[in-house]
């Protein structure tokens, strides 16, 4: 069973720049981070859930959605069991709580929330002048 927490979240202006971290624990030994394929997700207040960002090491895939594409990038440290969204150029519209998830499946569209098994408690992203 694997704990899910971020952390890095916070209040913006417009045009900067953010970094979440989200550290798992409770990772077998024998296996790293890279087993999994990771994702983040946000929701904002009055929306749906929507994904974000992934990486899916089975497939080789990283995805993003169409409005961060250019802006947002994931990785991870393995080593770490960490994963990380730098978010750049933020923007009034990128305003929402930031959820880290875990699957133990990998695929090749991995924006999809049904996928995950392992879910963070979120931290909120303001951005406003």
């Amino acid at each position: 069973q694997l704990q899910v927490v971020e952390s890095g979240g916070g209040l913006v202006q417009p045009g900067g720049s953010l970094r979440l971290s989200c550290a798992a624990s409770g990772v077998p030994s024998g296996i790293t981070l890279n087993y999994y394929t990771v994702a983040w997700f946000r929701q904002a207040p009055g929306k749906e859930r929507e994904g974000v960002s992934c990486d899916s090491p089975g497939y080789g895939r990283t995805a993003y959605a169409d409005s961060v594409k250019g802006r947002f990038t994931i990785s991870r440290d393995n080593a770490k069991n960490t994963v990380y969204l730098q978010m750049n150029n933020l923007i009034p519209e990128d305003t929402a709580v930031y959820y880290c998830a875990i699957a133990r499946i990998h695929s090749n569209g991995c924006l999809v929330a049904r996928m995950y098994d392992y879910w963070g408690q979120g931290t909120q992203v303001t951005v406003s002048s």
